[in-house]
């Protein structure tokens, strides 16, 4: 059982405020704003009086987000301070961190420098004001306690060693231990014997405590038990034995685990498990709590040598440009051919290479920009019956900005995104492959690790890259608890010989080789390949536009838009029927270009290729032949050549003869001699073809199909609408109705601004004074059951607790039936009250809910 007051602890707590609540009340404003501000899970809904937000404080849930949020150093002194009596010291923290400066330390611990203890020395202050501004941590300067939840959260336990790799204290672990057997314990151990348990407890924990008595029981011991020691004590604290809890003096000994268990030097947890105490392992480790004590960040040490800022902001200038023009290919392709939604939501694999042999791209590249689009709001589904993914009408907005502010509307959005393109056909939880743009890869740490190590890029001089090996000892030195699923996991087991206890050999509070592999080393390595692809870093280096857009101390778009290619307005056309943009061209004159030309190649320059189905494309969305060679003359430095011209006059000479009506369809032409070489063609048998008049053919597919056919057969038919009017093929004339981008999920409670800030203060202080009024004297009157708010009841309980007082509670059992206790709480915890009942004279669980109230009773 794990109680919130410290075994050893002994005597009166300093002087301070006896509860939490108190010390809240003590606080100023500000100090409350900085506590809101870091915990803002506090403030849902807001607390009534400072009563209740201390109850809302030492909540589990509140307190594991918050320890979430710790520093590794910071985390190592909570845990010290969880493995230490309650009301300890700054000195007995330091103590446990670095160990007693004339005790030898273990030689498995990393040895300690001068600078390192007075590393440890400087960064100790900062560390406690960060637990007590968060509330993890209250009461005076000399006597210093953990909100209930954290210690609970922290405390070393036979199952849970935590990253200390600690177990209980000696008492938690003997607790319902049989007199008898503590008396055999210490006279095993060679001390006089005590008049009863607790004494007995207490004679045992000041042997292990003392160093000198300690070293020479130790020094009596085999050398098997000590080598059985020295492997459970960094952790796992625990091995297994048959029959751990038989009774085994001194005499009895055989092996080195009944020598060490007939002392007391280990202790049964389970009928087949034993634990090292917490005191002795602390004796073994020379006081330290941790192996490896770090406190102060690691700062990356890139091995490239540091490039030109120059050309980094070039390469990325240039690879921000054709992110840019990526997404607006990619969406004007789905403009024009929209896939299908698959029915669990995201884009059916087939799609996937389809668009990425179009983008010329591998899938997973493809799969990152899909869900950078989505992101920013420029691609949705669009809600049609027969569901299919479009360009929103924001696209058509966002196209006509500025390159710059384009690719700044895309860095903005990856920031911030939740959605993880990378985990793009990776196995879900029941092994089948994630969809791209599916409803499976949002990750709520994913902005945090994007933003923690770009901003580690920006803090290495400009032009220095470095890779994600070299930034993660930061990031998880930043936020150790921080790390997300793991992916990977390593394992070791140590067997010791026969009679000898079987333990592990994974330490805890370190990062051995083959360490667990979390989503953060992933999310880091993407994030770095992302960041490239975009233009955010170039050569591996942070560009001068992510810098603006990290600090927003400058309009990135601004810093972006001199180093961007100028957009070319010309061409140069070639007599094999191509056209080579020597670069970037406008917007315009790009997208025209690509209505009458296929795209060939790219590069540094881009070659289109002239075809008669891509000038039929052009006739169909409305130009002419006119158009074509205006628009060629007016955008080539070079003539229009003979070839090229004889194109497309012969496309445009024969486009439009035949019309594809609904009839199901019909197909006329004023040309009968026309018709009848269509009829006469044996590739036209699958549409059924049926003469209806010299100039009309009906056919039993539709008018798609029957125009799809036609054209592979080698005609130029146009599509005509029911008046008879050519139909003109647009493409951006399919989009979806308006669209927001979709809002990332929220990683707990957004940080609240100063004005919700004050008015909550306000609030809490105003309903505090009210609760804490003076009022008339009340004697309880015995014959009634005390009646208390549930929170005042809660944090009474709690307050009893780490003071060791004595309550007096009005309790409803479940037939209804009332009652009054006399009881000494020992333990709250999941809704539960664990206490002495001096009515029963026995040990006791109550349920919070049924207790009607509670009154402070004098000893």
């Amino acid at each position: 059982m794990t109680t919130q007051q410290g075994p050893q602890r002994t005597g009166k707590a300093p002087a301070g405020p006896r509860t939490l609540a108190d010390e809240l009340r003590s606080r100023a404003d500000d100090d409350l704003a900085t506590l809101l501000r870091s915990r803002p899970d506090l403030l849902n809904p807001v607390p009534g009086d400072l009563t209740q937000l201390a109850a809302r404080l030492s909540s589990r849930a509140s307190a594991l987000r918050a320890l979430e949020r710790l520093d590794r150093f910071t985390l190592q002194v909570a845990e010290a301070l969880a493995a230490a009596p309650d009301g300890a010291s700054p000195a007995t923290v330091k103590a446990l961190l670095t160990g007693p400066a004339r005790v030898k330390p273990h030689p498995g611990a990393t040895p300690l420098t001068t600078a390192d203890r007075a590393a440890v020395t400087a960064a100790l202050p900062r560390a406690l004001a960060t637990l007590r501004d968060r509330a993890l941590l209250w009461g005076p300067e000399n006597g210093l306690r953990l909100v209930i939840a954290a210690r609970e959260a922290l405390a070393p336990t036979a199952a849970n060693p935590g990253r200390t790799g600690l177990g209980p204290t000696l008492a938690d672990a003997t607790a319902g231990m049989s007199p008898a057997r503590l008396q055999q314990l210490l006279a095993s151990a060679g001390q006089p014997a005590t008049p009863d348990p607790v004494t007995a407890v207490a004679a045992l924990t000041a042997l292990l405590g003392d160093r000198a008595r300690c070293d020479a029981l130790l020094a009596t011991a085999p050398e098997p038990a000590l080598r059985l020691l020295d492997r459970l004590v960094w952790g796992p604290p625990t091995g297994t034995v048959p029959d751990a809890t038989r009774p085994v003096t001194a005499e009895d000994a055989q092996s080195p685990v009944e020598w060490l268990l007939a002392r007391g030097l280990l202790l049964p947890s389970s009928p087949g498990s034993v634990v090292l105490p917490r005191e002795l392992a602390l004796h073994l480790r020379g006081g330290r709590t941790h192996r490896v004590v770090e406190p102060v960040q690691p700062e990356p040490a890139p091995a490239a040598a540091p490039r030109d800022p120059q050309a980094v902001d070039k390469a990325a200038a240039g690879q921000a440009y054709t992110a840019v023009r990526i997404v607006e290919e990619l969406l004007d392709l789905w403009g024009l051919n929209p896939p299908p939604t698959l029915r669990a939501g995201g884009l059916g694999v087939r799609d996937l290479k389809r668009t990425a042999q179009a983008l010329e791209t591998t899938e997973q590249q493809t799969a990152f920009w899909l869900e950078l689009a989505h992101t920013c709001g420029l691609l949705a589904p669009d809600g049609e019956a027969d569901e299919r993914w479009a360009p929103t009408p924001a696209y058509d907005g966002w196209l006509q900005q500025d390159t710059a502010d384009r690719w700044e509307v895309l860095a903005g959005g990856w920031l911030t995104a939740t959605r993880v393109a990378a985990l793009t056909g990776s196995p879900d939880g029941k092994g089948k492959a994630r969809a791209a743009l599916g409803p499976e890869l949002d990750r709520t740490l994913a902005p945090s690790v994007r933003r923690a190590a770009l901003a580690l890029l920006a803090e290495l001089p400009p032009g220095t890259a470095a890779t994600a090996g070299e930034l993660l000892p930061t990031l998880r030195w930043q936020r150790p608890l921080r790390g997300g699923p793991v992916t990977g996991q390593a394992h070791a087991t140590g067997q010791g010989p026969a009679g000898q206890a079987h333990t592990g050999q994974a330490h805890a509070g370190q990062e051995p080789a083959g360490q667990a592999h979390d989503l953060r080393d992933d999310l880091t390595a993407w994030t770095l390949a992302e960041a490239e692809l975009l233009g955010v870093t170039g050569r591996g280096a942070l560009a001068s536009p992510a810098r603006a857009l990290l600090t927003a101390e400058a309009d990135p778009a601004e810093v972006l838009a001199p180093l961007l290619p100028q957009p070319l307005d010309h061409v140069i056309l070639q007599p094999d029927l191509t056209a080579i943009a020597p670069g970037p061209l406008l917007t315009p004159l790009a997208q025209a270009l690509a209505l009458c030309a296929d795209i060939e190649s790219k590069g540094g320059a881009t070659v289109y290729r002239f075809t008669t189905a891509s000038v039929r494309r052009a006739l169909d969305a409305g130009r002419t032949a006119a158009d074509l060679r205006a628009f060629l003359e007016q955008h080539s430095r070079t003539p229009v050549p003979q070839p090229l011209a004889y194109l497309i006059d012969d496309v445009a000479r024969r486009h439009g003869i035949l019309r594809v009506g609904a009839a199901s369809s019909y197909l006329r032409c004023d040309d009968p001699a026309l018709l009848n070489e269509v009829l006469a063609d044996r590739r036209s048998v699958d549409l059924r073809l049926r003469l209806l008049a010299p100039t009309v053919l009906a056919a039993q597919a539709a008018p798609d199909v029957l125009l799809a056919a036609l054209r592979g057969m080698g005609y130029a038919p146009a599509a005509e609408s029911a008046e008879g009017d050519v139909l003109i093929t647009r493409p951006d004339s399919h989009r979806t109705p308006p669209r927001t981008a979709p809002v990332p999920v929220p990683d707990g409670p957004p940080t609240p601004d100063d004005t919700l800030l004050a008015a909550a203060i306000k609030a809490i202080r105003a309903g505090d004074r009210a609760a804490t009024a003076v009022r008339r004297e009340h004697t309880p009157d015995p014959r009634q059951l005390p009646r208390t708010p549930a929170a005042e009841t809660l944090a009474a309980l709690q307050t009893a607790v780490l003071l060791g007082e004595r309550m007096w509670i009005g309790y409803l059992n479940a037939e209804g039936l009332s009652s009054q206790r006399i009881i000494d709480p020992v333990k709250v915890e999941g809704g539960f009250v664990t206490a002495f009942d001096h009515h029963a004279d026995e040990l006791r669980t109550f349920a919070l809910h049924r207790i009607t109230g509670v009154a402070e009773l004098e000893e």
